[in-house]
């Protein structure tokens, strides 16, 4: 089967689906370059208030597909062409874009989580895994120098200690140590991944697109837009929606949109 990102969007919720089962789902140099653009779309979507990356059947991400990067596997504009860019900034654009993402971000992850699935699963605000799942960050592996953003994005979530294990060993870690670590936020029975997401997604999407931009922005260390949110809540409604809902014991119906 054809390597692809797949995406629906259904009650307020984008999945992007990463495909490629002949290599555990490992992200083509075509694939990189797809990410940043699909998620721009979404991004301004209206419909769309939240968003889940998970893999095709039951695996997440395996990484890089390094045969489409180097050498005569190259794609055009790829590692291996006269004059083209390091095929890491694929990754790390990728990755950025969807540190970016101004709405909520969910990696549902089942199966292997590694190199490049790592750095997309770190570059949510959010993960849940399904048991079983394995995780790792695996450049020593290679001898490549792992860049100072994803380094910094993998050592503000779990820490310099945890960031440096995964770093200087490439080793794979199970599941209930990675949530120990801090990498996870939620583990789930096998079979149970689905039903908690979309119970979870259902939940972010009914909530205030306001207080969860602004606090997305302020979580990740923006500190040049005080006054922007201060104005944006002054002139939005949603205060006094919220308060109105909660007196009236309704479900609010919130209007700001980013």
């Amino acid at each position: 089967m054809d390597a692809t990102l797949r995406h629906t969007v259904a009650d307020g919720v984008a999945t992007i689906v990463i495909s490629h089962p002949a290599k555990r789902n490992a992200m083509t140099a075509a694939m990189w370059r797809a990410l940043p653009e699909l998620l721009g779309g979404l991004a301004d979507d209206p419909a769309v208030r939240v968003l889940v990356l998970t893999g095709a059947g039951a695996t997440f991400c395996a990484g890089a597909d390094i045969s489409s990067l180097t050498g005569d596997a190259a794609e055009p504009g790829a590692a291996g062409d006269a004059g083209a860019a390091d095929p890491r900034d694929l990754a790390v654009a990728a990755e950025e874009a969807l540190a970016a993402f101004p709405k909520p971000t969910l990696a549902a992850i089942r199966g292997f989580c590694v190199g490049g699935g790592s750095q997309l699963a770190a570059a949510c605000d959010l993960r849940f895994a399904e048991e079983g799942a394995s995780f790792g960050v695996t450049p020593a592996k290679l001898g490549i120098v792992y860049r100072a953003s994803s380094t910094r994005r993998l050592a503000s979530l779990v820490g310099p200690a945890w960031a440096k294990y995964l770093l200087f060993s490439a080793e794979l870690i199970g599941a209930e140590t990675a949530l120990r670590a801090g990498f996870l936020n939620e583990l789930l029975p096998a079979g149970q991944l689905d039903k908690r997401v979309a119970e979870f997604t259902r939940i972010l999407a009914s909530r205030s697109q306001l207080t969860q931009a602004s606090a997305k922005e302020f979580a990740d260390g923006r500190t040049d837009r005080d006054a922007y949110w201060e104005e944006q809540a002054a002139g939005s409604e949603d205060t006094a929606e919220g308060v109105a809902a909660f007196l009236e014991r309704r479900a609010p119906r919130f209007t700001w949109a980013p």
